[in-house]
This record gives C-alpha cells, structure tokens and sequence, in this order.
C-alpha cells in the first residue's frame, strides 16, 4: 500500500512539472501572434519571456566534440609538418638557384654605402692637405684666396685628389723636349737630356723635379674593399647567393609554414594573424631600411673619424662588411617588433595597459640600455635606434587600447 501511494505521489508530481513547464511556454496562439508581429516588425523573433531572453547574432561556444572527426594523431601531424619543411625547402633551393647570377649586382649594391663613406674620408683629407698647402704659399708670400675655406669647399666639390710624384730631372727634361720644344729648359738640363754633359746625378735631391696629377675619387683604388683569403671571393659570392634566396623565396616559405599552422587555428586566431602579419612585415622592412640608408651611414662616418684621428689609411675587408651590412638591418627589424610583442603580452595576461604606463620610464632606459648592446659603438646609431623604439613603444599602448580583447555580448573574453 505504502508503495502504491509513493508511485502516486510521483506521479502527480511530474504532472505538475509538465504543467508549470507547459505554463512557462507561451499558447500556440501567442507564438502565432508573437510570429506576425516578428514579420511586421522586420522578420526577428523577440522572446516575451524575459528569464529566456538572448542578444541577436550570440556568438555559440566552441563544442570540441564538434571537431572529433578533424582530430589528428602525432603521426600524422609530423607528417604534415615534414610536407610542409620539404616544401620550403624546395622553395628555398629554387630561389637560391634562381639568385646564383644576380648575387654579384647584390654584393656591388651593398657596397655602396661603403664607398660613399670611404669617399667622403679621403676628400676630407685632401681638404686638409690644400689648406696646408695654401697657408705655405701665403707664407712664402704669394697670391692665394681670401677665403681659404670657401676655396676649399670649391676644390672639394670638383671631386679630385691630388697625387704628388717625383721624377728625374733629366728624364723630365727629355719628356718635355718632345712635347713642348719651344719651351726651353736650363742649358745644363738640355746637356744632361742630349748626353753632351756630365750624367746627372740622381741621387741628389735637387735633380729630381716634383709634380702632381689628379683623378677623381670614384676611381681610387683605396674605396674599394679587398679580399685577404684565396676563398673569400667564393665565400661573398655563397652568402650573397643564400641572402638573396632566402629574401626572394621568403614568400613562399611562409606560405607553406602558415598552411600548416592555420589548420589548428579557430577562425578568430586565423582573423588575427590575418592582421598582424602584414602589420609585422612593415615594421622590420621599415627597421632594416631605416638601419640600411640612414644608419649605416652616420655609423661608418663616426669609425672612419678613428682612422682620420689616428692618420691610418683603412683597408677594408669584404666579408667582414658583408657580415656587418646584414647583421645590423636585421637587427633593427627584429627589435622593431615591439609593438606586436607588446600586445602578444597584453593578450595572454601578463602585461596590462595601466603598468606599460606607469612603468614608462624603466621602458624607455631598457630600451637605451638594449639599443647599446644592439648597435655599434657610436652615439648615431644608439639615438637612431633608440628613440624610433621610444615612439613604438608608446604607439604600441595605443595599440593595446585600440584592439582590445575580443569579448562576446556575455562580456566573455575570446581567448
């Protein structure tokens, strides 16, 4: 008996959950009425029920049992990621073929600011030698300019170097006897140039006879860089060849990586990415430009100012520059990053906007103190690099407030 009435009570109280569950519902008449006045309204269903209620367009949470048949095993993902490596490579192998005859254009062009500066440090010789030379003829008392560095600058922008020679007064005589015979040397010289008199003596420092010739500065030897090592002309060439393929194939290589990446993103990671890699390669090609056509040349004026002071003629290597002439724009590309790098540590929490701005200052003395280690050593190159990483840093707060986290109308962070 006493079982009977529990299956009773049950019962009726799961009728009397169906009824209140039913209750809670609207009639079929409200849904036709709800209904009509959805399409009169625009064709959005709007429930009366406001414990039911739920914002249009809610983004659902992802279902991981929705992607059980999407699942790889560690097998198949080391080979995905070897088609991936193996394809790259390729890439990498045909652009370096592809950069074998361009590669000497390459290490020509890289050059250049090179020879510009060393240009620049034997003109700055050649001006102090005319000023030396023109306040020894005002000395001696003849005519010389007013304004000896005016006429300084005017002799330098003719873009000549002077070059002084020695030579024997009696061959001198010879020459000039055939070139110009209406010009008629000291009688002893003509005797000396005809054999009719004593041989002259050529060890004496007043038979020999000074002059200066001239050539312009792109074609003195001592701009050019030398090579030391029997290998180092291959060795240029092999590095040149692998940095000029890997740039052109560069394309390619991150498009087979990415490929393999983006199939274990969410379509939100994919969105992002989409953003910021091309946000990414504009900053490093903006660094290793900045480092290649403005700094390299205040960099190389300031070292070669050493030479000057020191009165040694620099020789240059060729390997060595080329080392130098790529470590230092890549560089400066990596370490224009950091905005990027800023937001990455911002979006996984360990970094918030309130602390990149209270903490400004201790930002910017590291980034002094990096940009010592990163460049030479010379005061250019640190303020160059320094103070275009100052204003990243401050653009990349603002690039933390700009994008914040992505959250969904629940106020839920989309990680």
């Amino acid at each position: 008996m006493g079982c009977r009435l529990s299956a009773i009570g049950y019962r009726l109280s799961a009728i009397g959950q169906r009824k209140h569950l039913r209750s809670s519902f609207p009639s079929h008449a409200s849904i036709s009425e709800t209904f009509l006045a959805a399409a009169a309204s625009g064709g959005r269903f709007h429930s009366h029920n406001p414990a039911t209620h739920r914002p249009d367009h809610v983004p659902a949470k992802h279902d991981e049992s929705l992607f059980e048949h999407t699942k790889m095993s560690f097998g198949e993902h080391l080979d995905e990621l070897r088609g991936a490596l193996f394809k790259s490579v390729a890439a990498l192998t045909i652009g370096f073929l592809a950069s074998l005859y361009f590669s000497p254009m390459i290490v020509d062009y890289v050059q250049t600011p090179l020879r510009r500066a060393l240009g620049n440090f034997y003109l700055a010789n050649e001006k102090a030698n005319f000023l030396e030379m023109m306040q020894q003829a005002a000395a001696r008392g003849e005519d010389v300019p007013e304004d000896l560095d005016a006429a300084a600058e005017t002799w330098i922008e003719r873009g000549l170097i002077t070059q002084e020679h020695m030579v024997e007064a009696r061959e001198f005589a010879k020459v000039l006897a055939q070139v110009r015979p209406d010009l008629v040397p000291p009688e002893e010289v003509v005797a000396d140039a005809q054999g009719n008199g004593p041989p002259a003596k050529a060890d004496v420092p007043d038979k020999f006879v000074t002059f200066k010739t001239y050539h312009r500065i792109e074609d003195d030897p001592r701009i050019r860089l030398i090579a030391t090592g029997t290998q180092d002309g291959f060795m240029v060439w092999m590095k040149a060849t692998l940095v000029l393929g890997a740039v052109v194939s560069s394309p390619f290589v991150f498009y087979f990586l990415w490929q393999f990446v983006a199939a274990g993103l969410y379509p939100h990671e994919k969105h992002n990415i989409h953003i910021f890699l091309p946000f990414s390669i504009g900053l490093f090609l903006a660094g290793a430009a900045l480092a290649f056509f403005v700094v390299i040349r205040f960099v190389l004026d300031f070292l070669l100012g050493f030479f000057a002071w020191m009165g040694i003629d620099p020789e240059l290597r060729i390997t060595e520059w080329l080392s130098f002439v790529l470590f230092m724009p890549i560089g400066f590309g990596i370490a224009f990053q950091l905005p990027l790098v800023m937001m990455f540590l911002n979006r996984i929490g360990i970094f918030s906007v309130e602390m990149y701005i209270s903490y400004w200052r201790i930002a910017v003395l590291t980034i002094f103190i990096v940009s010592m280690f990163l460049t030479p050593a010379d005061p250019y190159s640190l303020l160059i690099m320094a103070c275009p990483l100052t204003v990243l840093y401050f653009g990349g707060i603002q690039l933390c407030k700009w994008m914040p986290k992505r959250t969904t109308p629940f106020g839920e962070v989309i990680e």
